[in-house]
């Protein structure tokens, strides 16, 4: 059954009083003026808000509705949408306004060859702007199916900046300075740093309550639903396991065998393809060895989580594990998750951005002298060999130097950029 054009055009209307009353958190994104965008990310982490951000754009421009499409494929009154309405689409916008629009369609994935309709579109020189749920629509699919005709745009949780905003915290020049706004910044940080900063999970009281049923979504459905995985006890040992061990390298045989002593026989393949499944929902975020061998890059991986929050569901004494995976997600956030490393030579350095010639080691505190002794001689010792490098100590709330590696507080570096 196909959708009427006057039921589009009711979706079309009403969706544009939708974007122009929303509250928005601008986000530092930059968008090609004539580019073709695919938002991914994990569910919940603003991809709508980044569409209804450019339209805003468009609008402070010069751009009218009239030059706007904007279709929300999980409004209801399309939920009959079929491959062949997308023409219907394009013909009521014409119809109401008899102009060529840019294009924006919002968790499109789950409409039949929606890739072929904004691939057509693109060859038709429109600008299309597309999200979708990591479900059905993932990053390397994507980027397979689109071939050079779209940018593919990483959608994270709040920054802790963003974070901040969102919370209507207005800082005033040199901040840092006054004790009230400090205090203020870092009283934020403690939610940010347990809860994380996914856009939707700001507004409850019930944060953990939230988040555990975020997680249900993107564990029974973007990875068990999608996958048609059986034994979903198993992959969520798996994830449990992850969690734990998300400051060390772990090797898919060592999973496989944390597996197996729980009475689930699985092999190491499967375990493969289940961690593959969980990075693929954007759950996780793989980290390579950056001198490791090709074999020890893709079977020793660290595994952070893409948002804090969602971690901290598994752990108890969280604090050393939450504060470099912040670390880690940020560090992705800042350089693209593949230009992101761990170095595991002699001794490990948590975190390695060639890129930036970048080198971090991140501990809770340093104050006691055996944490000191492992974190710090390290990083001195790289930054010895790498003097043209930029090599830093990240901890939670201390600020000094340490045989001239600087230790800065978290909240500070999140604030630098």
């Amino acid at each position: 059954m196909s959708v009427s054009k006057e039921v589009i055009k009711q979706c079309l209307i009403s969706k544009q009083r939708e974007v122009d009353e929303a509250e928005i958190v601008p986000r530092p994104v930059s968008f090609e003026e004539n580019g073709n965008y695919v938002i991914v990310g994990v569910r919940h982490a603003g991809k709508s808000y980044l569409l209804y951000q450019r339209v805003r754009q468009l609008q402070a421009a010069g751009k009218g509705w009239d030059e706007i499409l904007f279709v929300n494929f999980e409004d209801e009154r399309l939920a009959e949408f079929q491959t062949d309405d997308f023409n219907s689409l394009l013909e009521a916008h014409l119809e109401l306004y008899g102009k060529k629009p840019v294009v924006f369609l919002d968790e499109v994935q789950n409409i039949d060859h929606w890739d072929k309709f904004v691939r057509r579109l693109a060859d038709a020189k429109y600008n299309v702007y597309v999200t979708g749920s990591n479900a059905k629509m993932l990053s390397k699919e994507v980027a397979t199916t689109l071939g050079g005709r779209f940018f593919i745009y990483d959608a994270y949780p709040y920054s802790f900046r963003e974070y901040l905003a969102a919370q209507q915290v207005n800082l005033e020049q040199h901040w840092m300075y006054d004790t009230v706004q400090r205090s203020q910044v870092k009283r934020h940080l403690n939610d940010y740093f347990y809860y994380g900063g996914l856009p939707e999970i700001l507004s409850f009281q019930n944060k953990r309550s939230m988040l555990s049923s975020l997680y249900q979504k993107i564990y029974l459905g973007d990875i068990c639903a999608r996958n048609n995985i059986k034994s979903n006890r198993v992959l969520n040992i798996l994830i449990k396991k992850m969690a734990e061990s998300v400051k060390q390298p772990l090797s898919f045989n060592r999973l496989k065998n944390v597996i197996v002593a729980t009475g689930a026989p699985i092999s190491v393949p499967t375990t493969i393809d289940y961690v593959d499944y969980a990075s693929d929902s954007w759950l996780i975020l793989p980290m390579e060895n950056e001198v490791g061998k090709l074999t020890e890059k893709e079977m020793q991986k660290k595994y952070y989580f893409v948002d804090n929050g969602l971690l901290n569901l598994f752990l108890m004494n969280s604090e050393t594990s939450l504060l470099e995976n912040m670390v880690a997600v940020e560090l992705c956030r800042r350089f693209g998750k593949n230009n992101v490393f761990f170095l595991n030579a002699e001794k490990e350095i948590d975190f390695i951005v060639p890129d930036q010639k970048l080198a971090l080691q991140v501990s809770y505190t340093i104050k006691e002298e055996a944490t000191y002794n492992r974190e710090v001689p390290p990083l001195v010792k790289y930054a010895k060999a790498h003097p043209d490098w930029q090599c830093l100590l990240i901890a939670y709330d201390e600020e000094s130097t340490a045989e001239g590696i600087p230790v800065v507080p978290v909240w500070k570096w999140l604030m630098e950029a």
